[in-house]
């Protein structure tokens, strides 16, 4: 990815008609979010902000399209409600306005995700939910996985924890059926999170936390792999603190 940026750059090499984005936006919001995995934070911000600097620059609205929605993907992953909200808007805006079938439902889960994570889980949770209906009925499947995780997160934060369990089963079994293995260290955390929450057998919580911490290390993900540490660390804080107890309420992040 540096190096096909590195080839953009040069000014050596035209985009043809046909490509529905301008590959150096790809590629920069690609290794951006490849730096956010290294734990390269303060690069991994620079790309991104340049990919969409340059699909604006271009006047590719496919380009900004696909650089907003990983940049809000990216707030994500950084817990920042609010950078996603005005993301999303953006990425609304510019969807309706050119009939972005795609990126539209993407949109609005962004967006009603920012709202449970800030405590509005009431119009929050729906909003995911139809955005989820709405990205299913373009046939596109590989996200599914880690929309359901934003869901499963929502649901938690409101309370819903069974639920919660059945959304995160639901996108392991995309995983299987579809192969794709990104974000399988955070389905192990979550599901560890919510077995914690409802009291379950203490080794199934054990073997979902050691799960996301080797699946993150595998995976050469620093991010995911000090999120998951630090959550199981929360976890032995609070059965430390009361032993014998049944249920502990860990954060989200």
């Amino acid at each position: 990815m540096i190096l096909g940026v590195e080839i953009s750059r040069s000014r050596n090499v035209r985009s043809y008609p046909e490509e529905h984005f301008t590959p150096v936006v790809s590629c920069l919001v690609w290794e951006a979010m490849s730096e956010w995995e290294f734990g390269e934070i303060t690069s991994c911000h620079a790309m991104m902000d340049e990919g969409i600097s340059v699909a604006k620059e271009l006047n590719d609205k496919n380009s900004l399209a696909i650089a907003l929605s990983y940049a809000a993907n990216l707030a994500v992953n950084e817990r920042n409600p609010a950078e996603v909200d005005r993301l999303a808007s953006d990425l609304i805006e510019l969807s309706t306005r050119h009939n972005f079938a795609y990126w539209l439902p993407l949109a609005d889960i962004y967006r009603a995700w920012a709202r449970s994570a800030s405590g509005d889980t009431a119009k929050g949770i729906p909003g995911i939910e139809h955005g989820i209906r709405d990205y299913r009925a373009t046939g596109a499947m590989v996200l599914m996985p880690y929309l359901l995780t934003l869901k499963a997160e929502a649901l938690y934060l409101a309370d819903r924890t069974s639920e919660a369990l059945e959304a995160i089963s639901e996108a392991e079994a995309h995983v299987v059926r579809f192969e794709e293995s990104r974000g399988c260290a955070e389905l192990h955390r979550l599901r560890g999170v919510l077995l914690a929450a409802i009291g379950a057998d203490e080794t199934q919580i054990e073997a979902s936390f050691c799960a996301a911490v080797s699946t993150a290390k595998q995976q050469k993900s620093v991010s995911l792999e000090k999120r998951a540490e630090a959550t199981y660390a929360e976890y032995r804080r609070q059965k430390a603190g009361a032993p014998g107890g049944r249920g502990f309420r860990l954060p989200l992040w």
